[in-house]
């Protein structure tokens, strides 16, 4: 092929573009994740113990879809989901307690 400026192949431009657009597909995923986990946190803190539930399984959703695509590390992953799930099961004692 075809030298440019610089003495850079084609090959190289075209690779500098897949990877400009791999890494805007990898931040939307990372920030849906983010996000997610945020608005769990929040109903958590809240004490919306319905909310949170439906949340933490959208969450678990964003973070299984992240380490299928190897956006995150399975192990990441796998910690996000325990340290949310330890803050789910500790609000729903409190709860329960509070109840009766």
């Amino acid at each position: 092929m075809a030298k440019l400026k610089f003495g850079r192949h084609t090959q190289a431009v075209k690779a500098s573009r897949q990877n400009e657009k791999r890494q805007l597909q990898n931040k939307v995923i990372k920030s849906k994740v983010k996000t997610a986990i945020k608005k769990v946190e929040k109903a958590i803190n809240k004490g919306k113990v319905e909310e949170a539930k439906k949340l933490f399984l959208e969450a678990m959703s964003e973070l299984d879809k992240a380490a299928n695509k190897k956006i995150i590390h399975k192990n990441n992953t796998s910690r996000k989901k325990s340290i949310l799930n330890k803050k789910l099961n500790q609000l729903l004692s409190r709860h329960s307690h509070s109840s009766t």
